[in-house]
């Protein structure tokens, strides 16, 4: 009975097997999934404009230190400090008593040569006296009247105006205060801020892409005036309403930093922009017949960047790429594909090479 009973149980179990079909494998006949639907693009070529940021600190045009060329003390100030001021503007004016003192004694001593030519001249006609003592008496004339311009001169130099156009900055020396021309700090600095310019620096490689990029003389030089224009993001964050021209670009390579200086000029008439601010350049840097690759569409692969193109079968296959630049979209590729060439957009990372899709035209 028992040896029955079990014999009853496999049957019943092979039944239910049989009935709810537990087995892994599909039944025959029936039909395999549909192929992925995924999103595909046409390559295009495209001209395409890359812009590049760079910190830049501005100067003026010209930035003058105002130094005094004789000691003594401020005894007037004439301008402000932020002031526009006209090139030839009287901006100090030094204490003179003691020079005005040796320039009487100076003058004195003129007049004592000037009497004692005037009195061996004569003497000399009637040849009372050689010429010696007369030519004597002139060269010691002569030595006083130099004496006496020297610190008329110095005179001069205690009214001290402005060499350029522009802005006064900071006066650190007011009246009373002792200067010389020896000081360390200058009286005043003057700045020409119609035009600003621009430093910033490139690396090696940025310097190389950048002389890739750029239109060439017919002695294959740069040619900076075909340059583009270039952009100026000032510090609040907005672009400055007027374009600047790249102006130096300075080939020689710093050797401790590993870069170069590279200088943008920007028109400034309306005196926004002020010097010994900061900003960003924008570079542009132009590509032609490039095509435009979204990061969504790349995998990759041992260091490579592939993507999948679309055989007229709607099959799949990898091919790599090779990255000229980056964009916030993804990567211009110029050479290695086709123009017209499909390529999946979307899902990439569950294909496989021979993989059929559904492609959908985007």
């Amino acid at each position: 009975m028992k040896k029955l009973s079990i014999i009853g149980i496999l049957s019943a179990t092979l039944v239910l097997s049989s009935c709810f079909g537990t087995s892994e494998n599909p039944a025959p006949g029936a039909s395999a999934p549909p192929p992925p639907s995924l999103e595909v693009g046409t390559l295009k070529p495209e001209t395409i404009t890359i812009y590049n940021e760079f910190s830049t600190t501005l100067e003026g045009k010209q930035n003058v230190e105002i130094r005094p060329k004789v000691s003594g003390f401020v005894q007037e100030v004439y301008v402000e400090e932020g002031q526009k001021i006209k090139k030839g503007q009287l901006l100090f004016k030094l204490e003179t008593q003691t020079l005005t003192q040796d320039a009487n004694a100076a003058k004195a001593s003129v007049n004592v040569a000037q009497v004692e030519v005037n009195k061996l001249k004569p003497l000399v006609d009637k040849g009372i006296i050689s010429k010696v003592q007369l030519e004597t008496a002139k060269a010691q004339l002569a030595q006083a009247k130099a004496g006496y311009e020297s610190v008329a001169s110095n005179i001069g130099y205690s009214r001290i105006t402005s060499p350029v156009d522009g802005y006064i900055g900071e006066i650190p020396f007011k009246v009373g205060a002792l200067v010389s021309s020896n000081m360390t700090m200058p009286l005043t600095t003057v700045s020409d801020i119609s035009e600003v310019r621009a430093y910033f620096s490139l690396n090696e490689k940025e310097l190389l892409k950048f002389k890739e990029s750029m239109p060439r003389n017919e002695n294959n030089q740069m040619d900076l005036e075909k340059a583009p224009k270039v952009t100026l993001v000032m510090i609040n964050g907005e672009e400055y309403d007027k374009p600047g021209k790249i102006a130096m670009i300075n080939t020689i390579i710093n050797s401790s930093t590993g870069s170069v200086t590279a200088r943008a000029d920007f028109e400034n008439k309306n005196n926004l922009l002020s010097s010994g601010s900061t900003g960003k350049i924008k570079l542009p840097t132009v590509y032609e017949n490039v095509f435009e690759i979204p990061q969504t569409a790349t995998i990759d692969l041992q260091g490579k960047k592939l993507v999948y193109i679309l055989k007229p079968d709607n099959t799949v296959s990898t091919i790599p790429i090779k990255i000229t630049a980056n964009t916030q979209k993804g990567f211009l590729v110029q050479n290695g594909l086709e123009p017209g060439t499909s390529i999946v957009l979307e899902g990439v990372s569950k294909l496989k090479d021979g993989m059929t899709i559904n492609p959908v035209k985007k």
